[in-house]
């Protein structure tokens, strides 16, 4: 079974499919749908739910009491320690970006056989080179 992180920018995708300036949306609910059928397994840093709500509490706020229980129930394991955080804080610093989008790779980087998929094409430039990252539009369904 293969493992996956996804980072905020996927899970939007699959809570707020109808937004029409969201692209790759059918790639994300292919994603989900393994998810669901546990043909992956979603391995995330304890940041997650309270990201994803951030962004859908700003962008749906009507919907956002649905969503959070939608958010809460996905089945994933979440990594938290401190070798994560290490990491995270050295991508941060040498990738010059935000330690909130760096936490979901270093997951990736920390759980053998494990892969990012991102749809955050700023970060994906930036660290493509570090290795275990997708772009959610290179994802094969």
């Amino acid at each position: 079974m293969k493992r996956i992180v996804v980072d905020a920018s996927v899970a939007i995708k699959w809570l707020v499919p109808f937004r029409p300036e969201e692209a790759d949306i059918g790639k994300a609910l292919a994603l989900f749908e393994q998810i669901a059928r546990q043909d992956r397994v979603m391995v995330q840093p304890p940041h997650f739910v309270a990201e994803v709500m951030a962004v859908i509490a700003r962008l749906e706020p009507d919907y956002a009491d649905r969503l959070f229980i939608a958010v809460n129930n996905l089945d994933m394991a979440i990594e938290d320690n401190t070798k994560i955080y290490r990491t995270a804080i050295r991508l941060s610093i040498d990738l010059n970006h935000h330690l909130f989008d760096t936490l979901y790779h270093a997951v990736a980087l920390y759980t053998p056989g494990t892969t990012l998929i991102t749809a955050d094409e700023v970060y994906y430039r930036k660290a493509q080179g570090m290795g275990q990252i997708m772009r959610l539009q290179d994802f094969a369904l």
